[in-house]
């Protein structure tokens, strides 16, 4: 495989097109480092993509958001021989899968402490340790219930079963090497669980400040030092740089995938389309049209649209334009997987020269993958996606210009909420008629018996993600489209996917009339079409266009 970016350290030279996609980025990076319920996630689930959480059997193993989620996008975008991925449009999904290893990095670090711990206070006097587990999964489990009344009750058994242990420390039958042994087992769980309090405190608030400082814009970056080979036999991270060269390749593919009624996959639902359709004929009857084709037509309109953000006054406007040749694939609403067919991982999934010619000139009709114009903005920091596909056809002796408009809207809410400090109020001793805050500790005590629990086990992730359960990834899975929401219900994201319609519309127009006029074509038509379609245009409003009522 040809290697075209080097991911060692050194200075860094942002790639093209990731200005302006912080906001996006940070945000999914965050959820790498969150320690919420991982149901939680399920309320970002989009109109494209479904993630499921697979119930736990033992739910003291069960995970949190940010490890369900680091773990299940570590393995889709960098397992050996996964499927390939959905493009991220506004966002750089390499920044969030060295987050995901990031976040696991640090875990693995407080695993093997508190793996250490669990050897020496849980292994060492085991009978007491499978006791005190037992007793918070049995906590765990009634508290869980939705009647508040097993909540207490859970409380009481575990406040029954501290009284029970006092009176075994008094009462014990027996003396000797057997009566210390065993008292051991009822205070050595206890000792190693205050241990395992302060180590996971501190990886707690570690993990909580990588979260508030990707929310808060301060650049924090992820730390990979696996990714860089610390000598020549270091075959792992080799793996893992090539891997990360295969998704940015993936990345900057020109292909995309149209599955009906969702839309192209990565740049969401059809909310317009405007069609300009008329026959060809000669502007001098005594002489017939010059040939020409769907490219001569296409380049042209290529050339004036990345004129856009050029206007005769100065009043801002458009940002530089991202404007691409693309190839779109059709695939089924339902399918589970992808498949560039045509490119190589060497070319970076690319299909470009002669080939992406051939297809804009002649698979216009019939089974085939389709070629597209694409003008997309990457606005609101990568929240907002507006993407323009043009297209040209010529069938008998119609010509036939559509233009669609392609909308992806911001990252779910859940993932710009930032780290709280726990507390509680409580009244004021002697002004009791006031309240104040109390901080809490980051971590519960519940918590530390479940990290310490599955510590031992995250050396073998499978066993683990077999009791505990996992995330399972809505499939064709991409990091932008999985958890995006509707640009529609933000007023200002609306106002900009609507208005950026009626001049790209107007320059895809004026440079196909141009080229038309060009080759003695009779372009009376296309001009009135053109602006009847203007007229309406400026009246657009969205509308689910791949719903055919039919």
């Amino acid at each position: 495989m040809t290697d075209g970016f080097d991911f060692s350290p050194g200075a860094q030279v942002p790639l093209s097109g990731s200005a302006g996609e912080t906001a996006a980025t940070q945000a999914l990076a965050s959820a790498a480092y969150r320690d919420d319920p991982v149901a939680k996630l399920l309320d970002a689930n989009s109109e494209w993509t479904v993630s499921e959480v697979k119930p736990p059997k033992i739910s003291l193993f069960e995970p949190n958001l940010g490890e369900a989620f680091s773990r299940a996008v570590q393995l889709r975008m960098l397992g050996g021989g996964r499927n390939q991925v959905i493009q991220s449009f506004g966002t750089e999904p390499q920044t969030i899968v060295e987050h995901c290893l990031a976040a696991n990095r640090i875990r693995k670090v407080r695993d093997a402490r508190l793996t250490v711990v669990m050897v020496i206070f849980g292994l060492l006097f085991l009978p007491g340790a499978l006791l005190w587990l037992g007793a918070f999964q049995l906590r765990r489990s009634v508290a869980g219930a939705q009647d508040k009344r097993m909540g207490a009750l859970g409380t009481a058994l575990m406040a029954a079963l501290g009284i029970f242990v006092v009176i075994f420390l008094i009462k014990l039958p027996f003396s000797g090497f057997w009566g210390i042994y065993l008292r051991g087992v009822v205070v050595a769980p206890v000792i190693g669980w205050y241990i395992a309090k302060q180590i996971c405190e501190r990886t707690a608030k570690e993990l909580r400040d990588y979260w508030g400082g990707l929310l808060s814009g301060t650049g924090v970056g992820a730390k990979v030092p696996d990714s860089v080979p610390n000598h020549p036999g270091q075959t792992s991270a080799e793996v893992l740089r090539k891997s990360l060269h295969k998704l940015t390749a993936e990345q900057y593919s020109n292909v995309v995938f149209y599955a009906g009624p969702k839309g192209i996959l990565g740049m969401g639902t059809r909310w317009g389309s405007w069609q300009l359709a008329e026959d060809l004929v000669s502007a001098d009857p005594d002489k017939e049209i010059d040939p020409f084709r769907s490219w001569d037509v296409i380049r042209a309109i290529h050339d004036q649209l990345r004129l856009l953000e050029r206007t005769p006054l100065h009043t801002g406007g458009f940002p530089p334009p991202q404007v691409r040749h693309w190839v779109v694939s059709p695939i089924g609403e339902g399918a589970k997987s992808v498949e560039r067919g045509g490119t190589s991982e060497g070319e970076g999934f690319q299909i470009k020269g002669v080939d992406l010619q051939k297809i804009c000139d002649e698979q216009q009709f019939g089974s085939g993958d389709r070629h597209y114009l694409g003008v997309q903005f990457v606005l609101w920091d990568g929240q907002l996606v507006i993407t323009f596909m043009i297209t040209v056809t010529l069938l008998h002796k119609t010509l036939r210009i559509e233009v669609t408009g392609h909308a992806l809207g911001p990252v779910h809410p859940l993932f710009f909420g930032k780290p709280s400090a726990p507390s509680k109020t409580v009244a004021k001793t002697f002004r009791f008629w006031e309240t104040k805050s109390v901080p809490l500790p980051l971590v519960k005590p519940a918590e530390v018996v479940r990290l310490a629990a599955r510590a031992p086990f995250t050396w073998y992730p499978p066993v683990l993600d077999h009791l505990g359960g996992k995330l399972v990834l809505p499939e064709p899975f991409g990091l932008r489209h999985a958890w995006a929401d509707k640009p529609w219900r933000h007023r200002f994201m609306a106002d900009d996917a609507l208005r950026t319609a009626t001049p790209v519309l107007r320059v895809v127009h004026e440079a196909a009339i141009g080229v038309l006029k060009h080759h003695g074509v009779d372009t009376e038509r296309f001009g009135n079409r053109s602006l009847a379609l203007s007229g309406q245009v400026q009246d657009v409003t969205p509308k689910k266009v791949d719903l055919y009522d039919a």
